[in-house]
């Protein structure tokens, strides 16, 4: 799929709600776009909707994304005013063998992939946090968080660092040295520098 290249990103916005030929359109789930401020310079890329995000149409909206809020607000981040969330993939794709849910494959990564570039293209963040491998797939098309995390890549002039998902810190809660939340600590903190340099907001 070639990407089309939209004028505004309410025209992107309204491309995605009217999919009806996308890989997961006959998955009975509902598009989960955006969430945030889209004039704001920090953009944050999430995985695909589970459950509640389905439900609310909200990216980030469930027990992954309330622990993603306090981080954000931990470096001083408004969710709401500060930051831009989006999605991978926007649809849940569905579960298997029982679950609720699954992680996309790599069709469904790659056909949302201009849409989720032609967002960035037109918010035009500063910075961008990739939550986790679904996002560092569909953007950095590599995979590999644990090694990836943490590092600062340049792109179109942007600032781009992958970092842990939210989920993956509710499987491991521990906070010692070296563990992936006081990881994520350092991550967020360097993503706060990062910010106030580009923006002058220190």
């Amino acid at each position: 799929m070639q990407p089309t290249l939209y004028s505004t990103l309410a025209d992107v916005l309204a491309a995605l709600k009217a999919l009806t030929n996308d890989p997961l359109a006959g998955a009975g789930t509902n598009i989960v776009i955006s969430r945030g401020n889209p004039n704001a310079k920090l953009l944050l890329v999430g995985e695909a909707p589970g459950p509640q995000e389905n439900i609310k149409g909200k990216p980030f909206v469930g027990p992954a994304g309330q622990l993603l809020d306090k981080i954000l607000q931990a470096a001083k981040f408004d969710p709401e005013r500060d930051v831009y969330i989006i999605n991978s993939v926007f649809r849940m794709p569905p579960g298997e063998n029982g679950a609720n849910f699954r992680k996309p494959n790599d069709a469904e990564i790659d056909f949302y992939r201009p849409y989720v570039f032609e967002i960035i293209r037109l918010v035009n963040p500063r910075v961008i946090l990739l939550t986790g491998n679904v996002a560092c797939q569909s953007i950095l098309q590599k995979t590999g968080i644990t090694t990836l995390r943490g590092k600062w890549i340049q792109m179109d002039g942007r600032w781009v660092m992958p970092i842990y998902h939210p989920s993956y810190l509710l499987r491991n809660q521990s906070r010692e040295a070296g563990s992936p939340k006081a990881q994520m600590w350092d991550d967020i903190r360097a993503a706060r520098k990062k910010y106030d340099e580009l923006t002058g907001a220190a």
